[in-house]
């Protein structure tokens, strides 16, 4: 996952769906909307000792509904596990594909142009 600032955080905070466990935050996961056809998954994590029970799972469930709801077509991620992926219905792509997310926000990354994650997509329906 990319560092990001403080500010960053709080101006991005109500696109997460978090499970917590009494005040612990266990799992989340974001749905950044970059147009009216395209929104990202983000920030997707689950604790360690939390793994394995499916909250991943139901959260990015969350995150298409949200972008069903919102009439939102295409959802995509930048993802190093992408069997996780995979197992929820997104399909690889090549980064190519993504030109929105490349140069509103991969330039800035220290990896960048030499990005090892995965692109993936979704098609909501």
């Amino acid at each position: 996952m990319l560092p990001r600032a403080l500010s960053e955080v709080y101006e991005n905070i109500r696109d997460f769906f978090v499970i917590r466990d009494g005040e612990k935050v266990v799992a989340c996961a974001s749905l950044h909307v970059y147009w009216s056809d395209l929104a990202e998954l983000r920030g997707v994590a689950v604790a360690e000792e939390y793994q394995n029970q499916r909250l991943g799972g139901k959260l990015v469930g969350a995150c298409l509904n949200e972008a069903r709801e919102l009439g939102i077509p295409q959802a995509f991620c930048l993802t190093y596990r992408a069997s996780f992926f995979e197992r929820q219905g997104f399909k690889r792509v090549d980064k190519a594909e993504l030109p929105r997310k490349i140069w509103s926000e991969c330039y800035r990354c220290p990896k960048f142009p030499d990005c090892d994650e995965v692109a993936m997509t979704y098609r909501v329906e």
